[in-house]
């Protein structure tokens, strides 16, 4: 538990719990601050909060020291990869059909442009409650990706923005210590990204086994035919 909190009794402090809730706590503290709610369909109904680059370490800021939430711990950070996709929608409206207005249901068909998403999962140790669910979004997939880091408001967020960017791509700005953390530095792809295409040499693997074997056979470099 938090110093601060040694002599509080818990019990008596308000609790806020929803993400609704916290969206008009942040908007209040925060002038500003831009933020979405993401509602999940899933049975877990984990709704999260869109915010704002120019915001988003004010409101991390704002919810670690928030008295009723103290979010100190980011039991997880990670990188999602959403492609270009058509987004249909389903619209109701009237119609007029034999003389008589009628309702129908229409399907609209719309592209939604890629981006890369930073998803945190944030906790209170102090007071033991959570998840709340913040999320950061690049513009792009390609030459705009970059999102602010919330290592120097969780440092326990630091290899986990690395794994991030390493996997995906996403750029933290204001990381204290960016490069890859899993894959060797002369690499030059995400390997988490959906449209990654996986090498068929292996020359990195020193003992090619099982698939590999087959693959590494039919590598030019090998003699072999691609």
């Amino acid at each position: 538990m938090s110093p601060a909190l040694d002599h509080i009794n818990l019990s008596s402090i308000p609790r806020v719990s929803t993400p609704e809730e916290i969206k008009v706590r942040i908007e209040a503290a925060v002038p500003g601050a831009k933020l979405t709610l993401v509602r999940q369909a899933s049975p877990c109904g984990q709704h999260s909060l869109l915010v704002d680059h120019a915001h988003a370490v004010a409101v991390a800021r704002f919810l670690r020291d928030d008295p009723q939430l103290r979010l100190d711990h980011v039991t997880n950070m990670a990188g999602v990869d959403w492609p270009d996709a058509v987004v249909k929608t389903k619209v109701k409206k009237m119609v007029l059909k034999e003389g008589k207005e009628v309702e129908v249901e229409e399907t609209i068909e719309a592209l939604r442009s890629g981006y890369l998403e930073a998803v945190y999962h944030l906790y209170s140790m102090a007071l033991k409650h959570g998840p709340v669910i913040l999320r950061l979004r690049t513009e792009n997939r390609s030459d705009k990706v970059s999102v602010p880091s919330l290592t120097p408001v969780w440092r326990g967020a630091e290899f986990q923005e690395r794994e991030a960017y390493d996997l995906y791509g996403i750029l933290f700005a204001g990381h204290p210590d960016l490069r890859r953390i899993l894959m060797w530095d002369e690499f030059t792809d995400h390997p988490m990204r959906k449209d990654y295409v996986e090498p068929d040499d292996y020359e990195y693997e020193p003992t090619p086994h099982d698939v590999l074997v087959d693959k590494a056979r039919r590598h030019p470099a090998a003699g072999g035919q691609a």
